[in-house]
């Protein structure tokens, strides 16, 4: 058989293997490998003076969720509801709760879809006011595999504790590549 031949059936053969690799990891989708610079760009984005009282106020307790994790009917849920959020009093100065109510639902799911990720979340909600995006059939369904005893150990805690695992979730970045679980590792489904 011909040297080139050989040469480019091999070339071609390393092209699709490697094609093939990269369309298993995170739902089939090779822009995965892509993503953390993506999202890292859009969080070096200078945070506008609505987005840092969000994340100054909410990230004092929890993780500052994505906005587009959630519709506007949910923000909206959330924050007149501030007095038992999940159990805990999280009431806001007016003016505070105002501008941060306004930056939510600006930046919601139905109004301002996200990343490919953030978008499933939000697509998979019921269509009432959801108040927990872990509650939706895209989240269950990519966690269902993840044994109890990795999510309760006290380094995680439970489900909504995202960046536990998801080593780029602040910046929006769900993709398997980043999941490192605490006395785990990395986790491939």
């Amino acid at each position: 058989m011909n040297k080139g031949l050989m040469i480019t059936a091999a070339l071609m053969l390393a092209a699709g293997s490697y094609y093939f690799a990269a369309a298993d990891d995170d739902y089939g989708e090779r822009y995965d490998r892509y993503m953390p610079r993506h999202a890292a760009a859009r969080e070096m984005q200078p945070d506008t003076p609505e987005k840092a009282l969000y994340k100054k106020e909410c990230g004092s307790c929890h993780m500052a969720y994505q906005a587009e994790l959630l519709p506007k009917r949910s923000w909206e849920k959330m924050m007149t509801t501030l007095a038992d959020h999940f159990g805990t009093d999280a009431t806001l100065d007016p003016a505070d709760e105002a501008t941060i109510g306004t930056y939510l639902a600006d930046n919601a799911a139905d109004v301002r879809p996200g990343e490919r990720h953030l978008a499933k979340i939000a697509a998979s909600l019921s269509p009432d006011a959801p108040m927990q995006m872990t509650k939706s059939y895209y989240f269950v369904k990519e966690h269902r595999s993840i044994p109890a005893r990795l999510i309760t150990q006290p380094e995680v805690k439970s489900l909504a504790n995202c960046n536990a695992c998801h080593q780029n979730a602040d910046a929006g970045d769900y993709g398997e590549r980043g999941i490192r679980i605490p006395n785990y590792g990395r986790w491939d489904d």
